[in-house]
């Protein structure tokens, strides 16, 4: 018999009916969740990080980090306060800001001096510059009027109270120690993004700092340049990433995001031979406002002998 009697299964419909629209709205739900819940969420990662021939005096030194702050996305200046306030409480011995302060637009930056202004560390709060820092990704009614914005985000940096480092180096005493604290500008090893940084001039004199810090703000710089022609930067501090603002982290057991199929270090602590790289997974958002499993970050660096 070619005929076969079938029997329509209404609770198996609505079932695979459900389904489908579970599958269609989650991500949906995913992301509001993201926006509502996690982009003030801050999360404290505490990091050792081995330096060899460490000096005796920079043995325990505390750093906090904190990058990409895009203040433009903010629409709220009380919970970043927040931020502040977890910083300030590690007692750092120096805070690094790794570029990235605004979007766009110096202005974005308005309502959060005020804010920003009051992190404090012993040693004093370091600055450089990220690729949205250049105003490049807006359109200007001339070349004039994009410098002046420029100008105005440099002036920021000041008003913060930070020290910017532009292709620029600090040797900081600390007691017997001399620590280089080099800054150098944006420098990427993807073509889609701009190279302002000049590394060589940045680390000019630092040949007698006991040990030497580099701030820059895009991770591929590293393996492009760092790794290969400046073997003696014991620990060098970037973002640029965001993690994406999306991703599944467990510690000890999944570590995912789509950032890194774009980027070989794309989150956290890595380490070639003697020298570290750490990526921030960043303060602020940008495009999407929010996150989902990669939260906001402030890092908390102690320097150990490794």
């Amino acid at each position: 018999n070619i005929f076969k009697e079938t029997t329509y299964n209404p609770s198996r419909s609505q079932f695979l009916s459900q389904t489908g629209i579970f599958l269609g709205l989650a991500p949906a739900a995913l992301l509001i969740y993201g926006s509502l819940r996690n982009k003030y969420r801050y999360r404290l990662h505490h990091i050792s990080v081995p330096v060899k021939n460490l000096h005796p005096d920079l043995l325990g030194l505390r750093i906090v980090q904190i990058s990409d702050i895009h203040a433009g996305t903010f629409t709220d200046p009380d919970p970043v306060r927040r931020a502040v306030e977890l910083i300030n409480a590690e007692q750092p011995d120096l805070v690094f800001f790794t570029g990235d302060l605004i979007n766009s637009r110096a202005a974005e930056m308005t309502d959060y001096v005020d804010v920003f202004d009051k992190i404090r560390a012993k040693y004093g709060v370091f600055s450089i510059l990220g690729n949205h820092d250049y105003g490049d990704y807006d359109k200007w009614d001339s070349p004039e009027e994009k410098q002046a914005n420029f100008d105005a985000l440099i002036d920021t940096h000041r008003r913060l109270g930070w020290t910017l480092l532009r292709n620029e180096n600090r040797i900081l005493p600390i007691e017997q120690a001399q620590l280089a604290i080099i800054g150098v500008e944006n420098y990427s090893a993807l073509p889609q993004f701009p190279k302002y940084g000049d590394l060589v001039a940045a680390t000019a004199d630092t040949t007698t700092a006991h040990n030497k810090i580099l701030l820059s703000h895009d991770p591929t710089h590293w393996d492009l340049l760092v790794t290969k022609n400046h073997p003696d930067i014991d620990l060098t501090l970037s973002g640029h990433t965001h993690g994406f603002q999306f991703g599944i982290e467990v510690p000890g057991f999944i570590k995912w995001s789509p950032s890194q199929y774009m980027y070989k270090r794309w989150a956290g602590l890595y380490t070639q031979g003697h020298q570290n790289l750490y990526v921030n997974r960043g303060l602020g958002m940008l495009g999407y406002p929010g996150r989902v499993g990669i939260l906001p970050e402030i890092t908390v660096l102690e320097l150990v002998q490794a």
